[in-house]
């Protein structure tokens, strides 16, 4: 029923159009409305005179003035002249291309944006499936065996893999020892046993009890992500969960929380999670080169039109013909870019993310009195925002200004 309301409407405004086209200018060049006006007067003169309404001489006086302006009204039609009208047979090609456009265009047009076949979806409906299809996922073991099919095994150092057998011996010989389990967990992600990362990531959220951090949660959730290939599984979704509850502002388990949101059927929530990440920053971070890649898509599918900040400070570029330079001709790039920063902060102002920037590079260039004046303007500038205050304090802290 679809195709065919469709494909009736198509073809109506098409024959609209192509009846318009034929019929052209016809009746452009008949008669002019005034001049047919002084013909009916004409004719109902000798009416009135046969019904005696009018005298011979008063029907002879109207029949004058009338023919008088008949005729003025004749020269001014003919010197008017007749609009030009197009061949026939242009006329009638012009009409096979407008219904072939309409028609033709329009139908490829929705196959091309549209979605053909599949019924409305209002909002609400979209929702619901999105909620069902979450609850519903496969589990964090049924991810893992799906993306070991498809993963390549890693193929480490031999010398690397030798130690890692003398450590995972050492843990296995001391099931409480928490900084064990800690490197066995981080050096197994190295080697990409995700899933044996997983289980030391585990035993350590275990031994630390009531003093897990958000941090050792947000690690367990990533280790979980990357041996499903990218999936996050309702066990993932619980570990950031727990993340949040202990560190709202926590820049990972709100990416994996966006990335979880876009991968089951609401970019709306993903791209506000996203955005909020890219647009407080910091630019290093790195969360925000994957959210750069993948946010027009997803601000698309979330039906915002949006243009994402545009990233400052060196790229990475710089930062690769950096790592080449001299000692002292590295020191002079950073040197010149750090003073750019400063320059238009101080000119034009900016978001707290590049006042954090500014401080810590000024910490790293050792010149941590201006780090420091730098910081005291910053919390003048934004005293009040909470959230900026918080990243001016972290860069204070890692240029080692902090009090």
């Amino acid at each position: 029923m679809f195709w065919v309301v469709i494909v009736g409407l198509a073809g109506v405004t098409a024959a609209a159009i192509v009846l318009a086209l034929l019929r052209g200018g016809r009746g452009a060049a008949g008669e002019a409305p005034d001049i047919r006006i002084y013909r009916d007067q004409l004719d109902e003169v000798e009416r009135d005179l046969a019904r005696g309404t009018l005298t011979a001489e008063e029907a002879g006086r109207v029949r004058t003035e009338v023919s008088r302006r008949l005729l003025e009204a004749n020269r001014a039609a003919r010197a008017a002249g007749t609009p030009a009208t197009a061949p026939r047979g242009a006329t009638v090609a012009m009409a096979v291309l407008c219904a072939v456009l309409v028609v033709g265009g329009g139908l490829g047009t929705y196959a091309w944006l549209g979605a053909p076949g599949f019924p409305d979806l209002p909002i609400a409906t979209r929702k619901a499936l999105a909620d069902q299809a979450r609850e519903n996922r496969p589990s964090q073991a049924e991810a893992e065996r799906q993306a070991a099919e498809v993963m390549p095994a890693p193929t480490p150092d031999p010398t690397y893999v030798k130690m890692m057998e003398q450590l995972r011996e050492t843990v296995a010989k001391r099931p409480d020892d928490l900084r064990g389990h800690q490197l066995l967990a981080r050096n197994e992600a190295r080697l990409g046993r995700f899933a044996d990362a997983v289980a030391a990531q585990e035993r350590v959220v275990e031994l630390l009890g009531d003093k897990v951090g958000a941090e050792d949660h947000t690690d367990l959730a990533e280790y979980m992500i990357l041996a499903a290939g990218g999936y996050v599984s309702p066990e993932a979704e619980a570990a950031l969960t727990r993340a949040l509850q202990i560190d709202e502002r926590n820049g990972a388990a709100r990416y994996y929380s966006g990335l979880l949101y876009a991968q089951t059927g609401r970019p709306d929530l993903a791209f506000q999670l996203w955005r909020g990440l890219l647009e407080t920053g910091p630019e290093d971070a790195p969360w925000i080169a994957p959210i750069r890649e993948q946010m027009p898509d997803l601000a698309a599918r979330a039906g915002t039109r949006y243009d994402p900040p545009e990233a400052s400070g060196p790229s990475a570029e710089d930062m690769a013909a950096a790592a080449d330079m001299a000692p002292e001709d590295r020191d002079a790039m950073i040197r010149n870019m750090v003073s750019g920063l400063a320059d238009r902060l101080a000119a034009e102002g900016g978001p707290p993310q590049d006042w954090a920037r500014l401080i810590a590079a000024y910490g790293v260039l050792g010149e941590t009195e201006t780090a420091a004046a730098i910081h005291a303007e910053a919390l003048d500038t934004f005293a009040g925002n909470d959230e900026a205050l918080t990243l001016i304090a972290e860069a204070a802290r890692r240029a080692g200004i902090a009090r």
